[in-house]
């Protein structure tokens, strides 16, 4: 059987892809291969639940687009699926001097994105989260948070209930373009398509070159280290609490986040990973490390990037040290608070010349495209995303 469409990859992005294309083309055939038992194994299933606005993006720009269509469509989704998401808000908090211009500059990029945002004086942070301590803060009342894995299980719901195919543990051996069709080698056999879209997250750049593609990145693992508040304190805050980021890197800071469970989580951090799916800590895989080693981009965004990685590291090592982060904004945190919490692994592209990359990064050929960076928050952006490559991949 040749099927119309193969789907590498069971996270939202490759579940949202499935269902844009099915959309395009009602009636096709579509099979969807993941190499785990399950979908979103990974980055899915580990990010923060956080619904973005889109206020730290340049205006006018394809995130900034995608993000603040990807929010209301994402709650649209959630009514139509009967998913519980709820509008917490989002506090950009500034515990700085030299962080408010920055945070000024932030409340201005809200209103040229057309986000709802208000400015918060000390006294007004006291107002709305007695427990949150702050100079200067903005409000973003449309955050939200939702469980993303709920929204995952709907979208493959509606894909196999239009005559999709998910396979598990199908992870490719060799993909082969030629003729009118794309050939996947499996453990199993061999699947046949004519279009192929890889959504392979951190397999992405080994997919790509697996499939003949020339590629100038490399995915380097951040590990996403969280806790989570004993009960006893998840209400410390009612919104989410952010710090101001950090100019220059793709991270937003250890942040307070109510999950839609009724915890609260802190985190996480951005400390750089030695396994791409290696979740415990001290996790090492050889292929991997070796791989980045061997990579001169890496070196150079090594080298670029020392104090904040020295930074991360010696959060990620003394448990004191990443809560005094958090007493920033909330001081009442103590170390009991604390506890343990599966991390999130991030895969993050990063160019021959150690640049992060924060765009979206396309590879593809005549009946294939690759997907290898859909930078974050592609969870919150996937519905549009995967209406973007739909589009891109029949379009051209």
């Amino acid at each position: 059987m040749i099927h119309d469409f193969c789907i590498i990859g069971g996270g939202i992005v490759g579940l949202a892809t499935a269902r844009a294309l099915l959309a395009r083309q009602p009636g096709a055939s579509q099979i969807l291969l993941e190499k785990e038992s399950g979908l979103g194994r990974h980055q899915t299933g580990h990010n923060s639940g956080v619904i973005h606005s889109g206020i730290y993006y340049q205006p006018g720009s394809l995130k900034a687009r995608l993000c603040r269509d990807g929010a209301a469509r994402t709650k649209e989704f959630c009514r139509e699926h009967g998913i519980a998401f709820e509008d917490r808000g989002k506090l950009i908090v500034a515990t700085r001097d030299d962080e408010i211009p920055r945070l000024d500059a932030l409340y201005v990029r809200a209103g040229e994105n057309g986000i709802r945002a208000s400015l918060l004086s000390q006294a007004e942070i006291a107002e709305r989260e007695p427990a949150i301590a702050g100079k200067k803060a903005i409000f973003v009342p449309d955050a939200a948070i939702v469980d993303f894995r709920q929204v995952l299980k709907a979208l493959a719901h509606e894909i196999t209930a239009k005559g999709a195919e998910i396979r598990y543990g199908a992870a490719p051996q060799a993909i082969r373009e030629g003729g009118d069709t794309v050939e996947i080698a499996l453990p199993g056999g061999t699947v046949r398509a004519r279009r192929l879209v890889a959504c392979a997250g951190l397999q992405s750049d080994r997919v790509a070159r697996m499939a003949g593609l020339t590629i100038h990145h490399r995915i380097v693992p951040f590990r996403g280290e969280y806790w989570r508040l004993r009960p006893e304190r998840s209400g410390v805050a009612q919104a989410m609490i952010y710090p101001v980021p950090e100019p220059g890197l793709p991270f937003l800071g250890v942040h307070l986040t109510p999950m839609i469970d009724g915890s609260m989580t802190v985190g996480p951090n951005a400390m750089l990973g030695l396994a791409r799916e290696g979740y415990p800590k001290l996790s090492v895989d050889l292929r991997d490390l070796g791989a980045m080693l061997a990579f001169p981009g890496f070196w150079r965004a090594i080298a670029a990037n020392i104090r904040p990685g020295l930074d991360e590291l010696g959060n990620s090592l003394f448990k004191r040290r990443y809560l005094a982060a958090c007493q920033r904004y909330c001081p009442s945190l103590e170390l009991a608070d604390l506890t343990p919490m599966a991390p999130g692994i991030r895969a993050q592209a990063v160019g021959a010349g150690g640049e992060m990359l924060h765009d979206f990064l396309f590879l593809d050929t005549d009946r294939m495209l690759h997907v290898c960076n859909a930078p974050s928050p592609a969870a919150t952006s996937a519905l549009p995303i995967g209406d973007m490559i739909a589009g891109r991949l029949l379009d051209g």
